[in-house]
């Protein structure tokens, strides 16, 4: 499919693109099925331990665990740590590489950052719960995480939802057309325990709301400010957030991670050295992809177990800020 010449250019100029339509209930339904059963089983677990009076198996996607945490926010937590364990990034289940490797959705990618593509490490499963003010995500830019000699370089995320979002559940906001000015100051120990970038040092470019459809994706550059803010609805904002970046940026696809250490050059690291890159696309070398569900969480279980260095950028803790 791909993006034509008129949403490369919005992309380029503006930050963003949200292209309607481009993953299908079949390309999203295996996720949303292995996302249920991860929400089942602790639920039936939940209840066979007498923490909940009810499993609620009778709900749907968008509304169990909403049930589960509105019954008891001790049971919801708990479930809630199955799915967004490692910082969101637990889940490598086969369904997971199927949407990485999506051809809709790589080709778009394809389009912005070159034909040989690396999975960056960073991806996310982002329940929001009605009301639940930690999975609200302050003002921040996505290489304010990733380390600083990749700021040049265009890392894409993708952010997906796995259910209609407006306004009221918690879409995402964008600051349009700011993407060019380089990485704003951010501070840790922001809203939710997130890097954030506090309201009076934004640039004064207006906020979008982007209400989307499920199947809809948002293409966002790495320097393009956005957030969430708290679900004021009863179902569960799901979504994911997927990344990519060329294969000429720093990446530590065929690294080990035992080789990221304090000793070592930042300058030499991937952007994100917490995790596992994994190959999507290499059209010189196609057998260095990552295209089996085995290969997928060894790689991924590696990096976890080993805890590789991340230096980081030494932001300023919030509450350290000196007012202007």
């Amino acid at each position: 499919m791909g993006l034509s010449q008129a949403e490369t250019t919005q992309f380029e100029s503006q930050g963003y693109l949200v292209k309607g339509r481009l993953l299908s209930e079949a390309a999203l339904r295996p996720l949303i099925r292995a996302l249920s059963g991860i929400v089942d089983e602790g639920a039936r677990r939940l209840h066979g331990e007498g923490k909940l009076a009810s499993p609620y198996a009778g709900e749907g996607f968008e509304t169990r665990l909403a049930h589960i945490y509105k019954e008891s926010e001790e049971a919801g937590e708990a479930v809630l740590a199955m799915i967004m364990g490692r910082g969101g990034g637990q889940f490598n289940g086969e369904s997971m590489l199927e949407l990485l490797r999506n051809t809709d959705l790589v080709d778009c990618v394809s389009d912005l950052i070159g034909p040989d593509i690396v999975g960056a490490s960073a991806y996310r499963i982002r329940p929001k719960l009605p009301g639940h003010t930690r999975t609200e995500v302050p003002w921040h830019q996505d290489s304010g995480y990733f380390l600083p000699h990749c700021d040049r370089h265009l890392i894409v995320t993708c952010w997906i939802p796995l259910v209609d979002t407006t306004v009221e559940n918690g879409c995402l906001h964008v600051i349009p057309g700011v993407h060019k000015g380089g990485v704003f100051r951010h501070y840790t120990g922001g809203h939710g325990g997130y890097l954030e970038i506090p309201g009076d040092e934004l640039p004064e470019n207006q906020p979008i709301p982007l209400e989307m459809k499920r199947g809809d994706v948002l293409f966002m550059t790495n320097l393009t400010p956005h957030a969430s803010f708290v679900n004021h609805t009863g179902i569960v904002r799901w979504s994911i957030d997927l990344r990519y970046q060329s294969m000429d940026a720093p990446n530590n696809s065929e690294e080990d991670p035992e080789t990221y250490t304090p000793e070592r050059d930042p300058v030499t690291m991937a952007c994100y050295p917490s995790e596992a890159d994994f190959v999507i696309r290499d059209s010189n070398h196609p057998e260095r992809e990552v295209t089996t569900p085995e290969a997928f969480r060894e790689l991924r279980d590696r990096y976890h177990e080993a805890k590789p260095y991340n230096p980081g950028r030494g932001w300023t803790r919030l509450k350290d800020r000196k007012e202007a």
